[in-house]
């Protein structure tokens, strides 16, 4: 007698049939996920790409805006431009699929890129925060030394040590026989990692604050000397530069509210309420100054804000796992490079969105360009 057939392979079967369409979801699933992904970072490198060059374009256009200190802010942009064109893309493709079909040679380029120009990205805000506390606390000399050549100089100087920080790693980066399947930094140099980590984030934010501080500092210091503090400090103003035999007369004038003054001291009322409405003018202007002052403030806030909120966990994360192995999450570590990256997008927004003559100059722009097409 035969023994009586398994229902294993028939139990076996239907778990297949039934995971199968299962299997099938996740896969919809991943795909779509994947799609999602692609296009978000690809607006996000898109928007980078586009808003750094509408900045290089408006201060290019505008001669109003070819400044040493706006110099800078242009070369802010230059820098993150290439973040969005050599960096952006393949990163792109190297997060949403996982793997690195690119090979070696395009690995070392892409590294030693990203490196290059995130460091000096982040060194120019050193440069720019630099050259406005020059122009802050040293205004009248800081004024003859402030030239193009100058702000080259500076520049020149981020680019060197941005280059200096990305070498390294191309000294032991071996050349393996098998394919490629990632590509990333070797972490197994502890040293390179905290010279790498302090020379391109900690030491450029220690010193952004330091100056921030003292920018802060200074700026208050300016509001405070230009909000008048008496409501009769106009009314005094007008006696003391007024030198005519009616100036009695105008005086009471203005603080008593009396038009009776005599005829023959007319002409000498009209000079004083002349000199008065100078005084209102100059009142004014110091209004105007202090509340660019405040606005600047404001807007150097939002820049150290921006910048330490994109890049400080990128930075923590790059050291804690250089001593930690098991620590590494790889989507973890995906979201903070692309944090990272969203602050070559910020900077041209901050800069460009706080400053007045940016604004109308990138309108004129906007509109030339409309109105050619």
């Amino acid at each position: 007698m035969e023994p009586p057939e398994p229902t294993q392979p028939a139990n076996a079967s239907n778990d297949s049939l039934i995971s199968s369409p299962s299997a099938d979801d996740e896969s919809a699933e991943s795909l779509a996920y994947q799609i999602s992904l692609a296009l978000i970072l690809s607006l996000i490198t898109l928007a980078t790409t586009l808003s750094n060059a509408f900045v290089i374009a408006t201060i290019s256009q505008s001669k109003k805006l070819q400044t040493p200190a706006n110099f800078l802010i242009a070369s802010l942009a230059v820098t993150d431009l290439l973040v969005s064109i050599l960096v952006m893309p393949i990163c792109v493709l190297y997060t949403v699929i996982h793997t690195w079909t690119l090979g070696q040679i395009v690995c070392d380029i892409w590294l030693s890129s990203d490196i290059t120009c995130c460091t000096a990205s982040i060194l120019h805000l050193c440069v720019i925060a630099l050259d406005r506390y020059w122009a802050i606390t040293d205004a009248v000399e800081y004024s003859k030394k402030r030239t193009p050549a100058r702000a080259a100089g500076m520049v020149a100087t981020a680019w060197v040590i941005a280059v200096s920080i990305s070498l390294p790693p191309l000294f032991w980066r071996q050349v393996k026989a098998e394919e490629l399947t990632s590509c990333s930094v070797n972490t197994d140099h502890i040293f390179y990692t905290i010279y790498s980590t302090f020379g391109a984030f900690y030491i450029p934010t220690l010193l952004l604050i330091v100056l921030y501080g003292r920018i802060y500092v200074e700026a208050r210091k300016r509001i405070l000397k230009q909000s008048p503090k008496k409501v009769g400090k106009r009314l005094t103003s007008a006696h003391l530069v007024t030198n005519s035999p009616g100036s009695v007369a105008s005086t009471t004038s203005l603080q008593y509210g009396r038009h009776d003054t005599p005829s023959d001291t007319g002409s000498s009322t009209s000079d004083n309420q002349v000199k008065v409405t100078v005084s209102d003018a100059l009142l004014e202007k110091k209004r105007i100054s202090a509340a660019r002052e405040r606005k600047a403030t404001k807007t150097l806030g939002i820049i150290l804000g921006a910048y330490i909120v994109c890049w400080l966990p990128f930075f923590i994360y790059t050291l804690l796992v250089a001593t930690c192995e098991t620590c590494l999450n790889h989507d973890l570590f995906d979201f903070f490079t692309w944090l990272g990256y969203l602050n070559s997008l910020i900077n041209p927004i901050i800069y460009t969105m706080s400053n007045e003559d940016f604004k109308k100059a990138f309108q004129k722009l906007v509109r030339f360009r409309c109105g050619r097409w």
